[in-house]
């Protein structure tokens, strides 16, 4: 949760992928048990409460993208890493698009960058899987 809230520069803070929803999808992988989709929504309130968003709307998004990350782990997990990133992806964003919905429902403006993180949350994604297999493993 600290990635969500350092100070980026502006480029990188508009490219900066979700780094919490990537490392729920790491855990509903490797230990799908034990991440469900109860933590997923108890973390998303967290996260709208440390970002200052509309109660509900990351725990929203995380619950659903956990719920079918949990879902299709075994077949995902059976991919090559760099396979897994396009279907990681996929569910950034489909959590993106959840919080799209929230934000235009609230009558917010959704500039065109918006997206921009779900494209380099899938490109981050090989990288991530390395550090937290390692974490994971040693």
């Amino acid at each position: 949760m600290a990635f969500n809230i350092i100070p980026w520069s502006w480029f990188l803070l508009i490219a900066t992928p979700d780094w919490v929803l990537l490392t729920l999808i790491y855990w509903a992988f490797a230990m799908p048990e034990s991440a469900g989709v109860g933590k997923a929504w108890c973390v998303g309130l967290l996260v709208d409460v440390l970002t200052g968003q509309l109660l509900g709307q990351y725990a929203l998004a995380y619950a659903v993208s956990i719920f079918i990350a949990v879902k299709q782990h075994k077949r995902l997990r059976q991919f090559p890493v760099i396979q897994q990133s396009l279907s990681v992806g996929a569910i950034l964003l489909l959590a993106r698009i959840l919080t799209f919905w929230v934000e235009r429902m609230n009558h917010q403006v959704v500039p065109l960058s918006f997206w921009l993180p779900v494209l380099v949350g899938g490109l981050m994604w090989p990288v991530v899987f390395t550090v937290l297999r390692k974490i994971r493993l040693s």
